[in-house]
C-alpha cells in the first residue's frame, strides 16, 4: 500500500512538473512573441515591416543558447541589420565576424586592447578625433566595425576574404577568414 501511494505520489509530481513547465515554455512563447511584435514595429533599417519580422524570427532562433536575453539580442539584431545594411554589408557576415571576434561580448577586451562586440581597437577614435567616443557602445562599436570592414572590402576589390583577413590584421592567412565563414555557414546562413 506504502509503495502504492508512493508511486501515486511521483506520478502526480511528474503531471504538474509537465504542467508547469508547459506554462513557463507558453509564458516565454507568449513574451519573445511580445518582444517580437515590438520589435517589428520599429523597423528603421529594414525595407518593410515583412523583411524584419522574417529575418529577426529567423536570427533570434539561431541566437538559441546564447548568455544574451531576448530582449538584448532583438536589439542587437536590429542594431546589426541597420549598420550592416549602412555599409552594405550582409548582416549575417558581420553576425559571424562578431560570434569569432568576442562572442558577442560587448564588454570584450582582447590582448592587443581590441574592444566591443567588433574588437575595435582605441586607435581609431584618435585617428577621427573622436576620443569622447565609447567603443562598448553597441551602436558606436557596430558602426565602426562595419564602416572598417566595408572599407577593407572596396581595397581588396569585393574580395572577403582577404577582407577579412586585414580587418583580423592577419592579411595572406586564410585562418581568420575561414573562421568567419565557418560561423557563417553552419550559423547565421
Amino acid at each position: 500500500m506504502y509503495r502504492t501511494i508512493k508511486y501515486s505520489i511521483c506520478f502526480a509530481l511528474l503531471a504538474l512538473s509537465s504542467a508547469i513547465h508547459a506554462v513557463s515554455q507558453t509564458e516565454s512563447n507568449q513574451q519573445l512573441k511580445q518582444r517580437l511584435t515590438q520589435a517589428l514595429a520599429e523597423h528603421e533599417g529594414f525595407s518593410d515591416r515583412f523583411d524584419a519580422e522574417v529575418w529577426l524570427t529567423d536570427m533570434t532562433a539561431r541566437f538559441k543558447g546564447n548568455r544574451l536575453k531576448e530582449e538584448e539580442r532583438l536589439q542587437l539584431l536590429k542594431q546589426v541589420h541597420l549598420e550592416a545594411t549602412r555599409a552594405e554589408l550582409a548582416p549575417e557576415l558581420v553576425l559571424a565576424l562578431i560570434e569569432v571576434e568576442s562572442n558577442f561580448d560587448q564588454f570584450a577586451i582582447s590582448s592587443a586592447g581590441a574592444q566591443g562586440l567588433m574588437q575595435i581597437m582605441p586607435f581609431w577614435l584618435k585617428e577621427i578625433g573622436r576620443t569622447g567616443d565609447n567603443l562598448f557602445n553597441i551602436r558606436t562599436n557596430l558602426r565602426m566595425g562595419c564602416t572598417i570592414l566595408r572599407h577593407y572590402l572596396d581595397i581588396e576589390k569585393g574580395n572577403i576574404t582577404r577582407a577579412l583577413a586585414r580587418y583580423n590584421g592577419s592579411l595572406g592567412s586564410y585562418r581568420y577568414p575561414n573562421k568567419v565563414f565557418t560561423k557563417l555557414r553552419n550559423r547565421w546562413n
